[in-house]
């Protein structure tokens, strides 16, 4: 068998893992490069094999730094199927023609206001694009054995992050490689925790927060300070946020401080029809998360739901204090540049980071106190109250990445570490060395290694 990495390597974005055993090809994870001009430009590039030569993918999660470069590798040739959870299909059947049309939407703006150097500005693919690949979806249950391609087994473990999240565990000739997925935490609002680690020759580890401690605070007492702070000087409270996972998250975190009566009771909008659409997603799956029943379908009420673009610009230009969530979670794209736009400027207002902010996106700069921040070509100045609650993240934090690794029934021969950015990932690669003596390499972009 051999492995090459082509994404999720020095950075948190574009998860690819190529599979290459008896002729057949295995891709584990179809991410899109996301933040650094540098990375971005990846996803022109051509893969080093041909996407008709892949005979199978396997998705560990619906985010699009996972999933999002499915329909461009359609697109260019790739034919077979797409293997995931039934929560991971559903939610990127939403996902992904949204993202493709709102990299349609970004390419006619940058058409229509000449600030592309592109003549025209071309999307990377289309919604139809994204919608093309449905047909190839497959759906498998955690802990359930299937063969994508022949002479290959593969079984899905829950990972905790994200609803349908999985590592994904694969097996040939006798030899075995566990890849971690993005790993949820032990205490999050929503998820479950991930499950304990099997046995495997090989191991691929994510490391987001491979260096990072969350501070030991309720994170419930942390958003509240934070949005009594922002509407009790009357401001507008704008949270970029994922709108699958982290968005939900919020939704029930601000409805929980209401009904405790520890926020004002200040009108909350979600301006994302697709964080709309997985909260239904989270209704069908309600036995892969936390929630009650009552409190699942508060997520349906408690927040006002934007309807359509008219809506969203209204949002623009309130006169009252509230809270708007709104995607994308780090600022990247989508209508909460519009908001960010409209609100930074005053310094009445806040702006709440609530995940991993990748180097080189509009979050990444607000969170290390940039003074304005490029949005549609214009430099916009950041007057507002920025406030980073890491505690709300989905990761697993670095002593939730150790234990979880920790917890193998034996050392692996090799550790493989991804997923996370430089120093995040060699920190993590001395604390398992430290710690366990691992054999462990920080991948860079394109490695290729014999697990033989």
């Amino acid at each position: 068998m051999r492995l090459t990495f082509l994404g999720g390597t020095g950075t948190v974005t574009g998860s690819k893992y190529l599979l290459e055993h008896a002729g057949r090809r295995l891709l584990i994870d179809c991410g899109l490069f996301q933040g650094l001009k540098q990375l971005r430009l990846r996803n022109w590039d051509r893969l080093p094999v041909p996407p008709s030569s892949i005979d199978a993918v396997v998705l560990t999660h619906a985010h699009l730094d996972h999933s999002g470069y499915l329909p461009r590798l359609r697109a260019e040739g790739f034919h077979g199927r797409v293997w995931c959870t039934s929560a991971t299909r559903d939610l990127c059947q939403l996902l992904l023609p949204d993202s493709g049309r709102l990299l349609e939407e970004e390419a006619e703006f940058a058409n229509r206001h000449g600030f592309s150097k592109h003549h025209p500005a071309l999307p990377l693919y289309t919604e139809e694009d994204a919608k093309a690949t449905f047909a190839s979806f497959r759906a498998a249950r955690y802990e359930e054995t299937f063969a994508p391609v022949p002479g290959v087994q593969v079984t899905f473990q829950c990972a905790g992050h994200l609803l349908g999240a999985a590592s994904v565990r694969v097996g040939w000739d006798g030899r075995t490689i566990l890849f971690s997925g993005d790993l949820g935490r032990d205490d999050d609002l929503l998820m479950h925790p991930p499950a304990r680690p099997t046995r495997c020759d090989w191991l691929v580890i994510e490391s987001t927060y491979g260096n990072r401690l969350r501070p030991p605070v309720d994170p419930l007492q942390a958003l509240g300070d934070a949005i009594n702070r922002i509407v009790g000087r009357g401001g507008v409270c704008v949270v970029p946020a994922f709108a699958v996972g982290r968005a939900q998250a919020l939704i029930h975190a601000i409805h929980e401080l209401k009904l405790r009566h520890r926020i004002a009771d200040v009108p909350v909008y979600l301006n994302s029809p697709m964080a709309a659409g997985a909260t239904r997603i989270y209704q069908a799956h309600r036995e892969e998360h936390r929630l009650t029943t009552e409190q699942t379908a508060a997520l349906c009420f408690s927040a006002n739901v934007t309807a359509g673009p008219a809506e969203s610009r209204r949002l623009n230009h309130l006169g009252h204090p509230a809270i708007i969530v709104s995607a994308s979670g780090m600022a990247t794209g989508g209508r909460v540049l519009h908001h960010l736009k409209a609100y930074a400027p005053d310094p009445r207002n806040g702006i709440l980071l609530t995940g991993f902010q990748a180097a080189g996106t509009r979050g990444a700069a607000l969170a290390a106190g940039a003074p304005t921040v490029k949005i549609h070509g214009e430099h916009v100045p950041v007057r507002a109250e920025v406030i980073m609650i890491d505690s709300l993240s989905a990761h697993a934090d670095r002593a939730e990445l150790l234990a979880w690794a920790g917890a193998m029934p034996a050392a692996p021969r090799g550790v493989f570490i991804t997923h996370g950015e430089p120093g995040s990932a060699d920190a993590l690669r001395q604390a398992l060395e430290e710690q366990h003596g691992w054999r462990c390499v920080v991948t860079e972009f394109r490695d290729s290694v014999v697990l033989d």
